[in-house]
């Protein structure tokens, strides 16, 4: 068992990227390594989104404002709470990232970055997601990278998950300033 991080306040962290960067991987492992709740953000899309996306069709932001909202209210009721939480989400466009970050400090993003290519084949082997790999390069037309000034960092997620996970994690201690 990994050691858990001695965290000075509540933390937030966005495990963000395009459909098949393996976010959900990545917060899946955070979660365990860490015994903190965990959110898989798509399940907190509205039954319409999700039809849309099954049906090939791009959202565009009037479908992501309600479920990012309701991501955002995940948040803000861990950070009452005084719990942290890692939640998964695409969080595409800075926009996105600051209303996630609106009145939330506690949020960080680790956004695992993957080559077009690897996205394509995933995409294509993935079964059961309503996800079609046709959207894939809209999300990528989409997809704003980090600002220097946004609090979070980017992670490649080509590799094994236990190197994503482990660069993540001294990433995180780094801006945070967390100890282990």
């Amino acid at each position: 068992m990994e050691p858990a991080l001695s965290i000075p306040a509540t933390t937030t962290i966005v495990v963000m990227g395009v459909s098949g960067s393996g976010k959900t991987s990545v917060a899946v492992e955070l979660a365990r390594q860490l015994g903190w709740d965990y959110i898989e953000g798509d399940d907190l899309h509205p039954a319409a989104n999700v039809a849309k996306m099954a049906g090939g069709q791009p959202l565009d932001d009037e479908d992501r404002w309600p479920w990012l909202q309701a991501i955002a209210e995940v948040v803000g009721g861990h950070e009452a709470a005084g719990t942290s939480i890692i939640v998964t989400c695409s969080a595409l466009k800075r926009s996105y990232r600051e209303l996630l970050r609106d009145g939330h400090p506690s949020v960080w993003f680790a956004h695992v970055d993957v080559p077009r290519e690897v996205l394509a084949q995933r995409l294509a082997a993935r079964r059961g997601h309503y996800m079609p790999p046709s959207l894939l390069d809209s999300q990528l037309a989409t997809l704003q990278p980090l600002g220097d000034d946004e609090p979070g960092d980017s992670i490649a997620g080509n590799g094994p998950l236990d190197q994503t996970v482990a660069v993540l994690f001294r990433d995180l201690r780094e801006e945070r300033s967390l100890r282990s």
